[in-house]
């Protein structure tokens, strides 16, 4: 088998020409992702509960990319199923989606309520397996590129996809299986050339994290732990999107990338 040699450069992490689906970037490590992106030359379509933050559009719009926002209900199965449809209806082609958005609930396993767990689940896995699906299905229509590249698929999976934390028992279900999604769909559709990874987030500042860091003793203990020495951060999470997004990545499906200052590796 032959293939045709391209020569390293910085264009090859470049998204010029390409769109991205993003759900969750409106802040922290989604709204990082979202700008890096667009940095990279992509042109962002920002899945929102509603249009009342433009703040993530005005900046891509100030890097010179194109910004949309559509609205969906991320934990409602109805709005979810007719979010691509309306997507692609306005005309858009989607090359990269990034499944980002996630809630978290926390209660001693033994009083979790139901409800926290069923909207938990809907959000953090059910919504993303609905969107790969749907955006998966319109990537497979496509006519692949010269290298024989249809589209890339991002998850946000966590470090609870390999260990159960702690009163986060609907979020540990929901995050094993991003893991496992990822892997799943890899396995269909690499070949047709639909690059399917996670990115693992370690323990990160953001709004999600707050009930950790507001305990002294945990974040204390957390934090002795991380070989970096800090917390992350969300312009952490920059390069790596933009390195699964990229033809830099082409040879990289069912990964789950870990980016956690080394925690995984204690």
């Amino acid at each position: 088998m032959s293939y045709e040699r391209d020569p390293i450069g910085m264009d090859i992490f470049s998204l010029s020409g390409q769109t991205a689906l993003v759900t969750g970037g409106t802040r922290g490590i989604g709204k990082a992702m979202a700008l890096a992106m667009a940095e990279a030359g992509a042109d962002i379509i920002l899945v929102q509960r509603n249009t009342n933050n433009q703040e993530t559009k005005l900046e891509i719009e100030n890097h010179g990319r194109k910004a949309n926002i559509y609205t969906a209900d991320l934990s409602s199965q109805e709005s979810v199923s007719t979010l691509v449809a309306r997507v692609l209806k306005d005309g858009h082609n989607i090359h990269i989606l990034l499944n980002c958005a996630g809630i978290q609930r926390r209660h001693p396993s033994h009083i979790f309520p139901l409800e926290d767990w069923d909207e938990v689940l809907q959000v953090n896995l059910t919504t993303v397996f609905t969107l790969c699906r749907d955006v998966g299905a319109h990537m497979l229509e496509r006519e692949p590129d010269k290298a024989g590249q249809r589209g890339r698929i991002i998850n946000v999976a966590s470090l609870v996809s390999f260990q159960g934390g702690l009163t986060v028992p609907a979020y540990a279900a929901a995050k094993g299986g991003i893991s496992q999604l990822t892997k799943a769909l890899s396995n269909e559709w690499a070949a047709q050339g639909i690059n399917v990874n996670a990115i693992a987030p370690g323990y990160v500042a953001t709004d999600m994290n707050t009930a950790l860091m507001e305990d002294a003793d945990r974040a204390s203990s957390i934090l002795a732990r991380i070989p970096a020495g800090r917390w992350g951060n969300p312009d952490d999470f920059k390069g790596s999107v933009v390195y699964l997004a990229s033809r830099a990545s082409a040879y990289v499906s069912g990964e789950v990338l870990t980016v956690d200052g080394g925690w995984m590796g204690r």
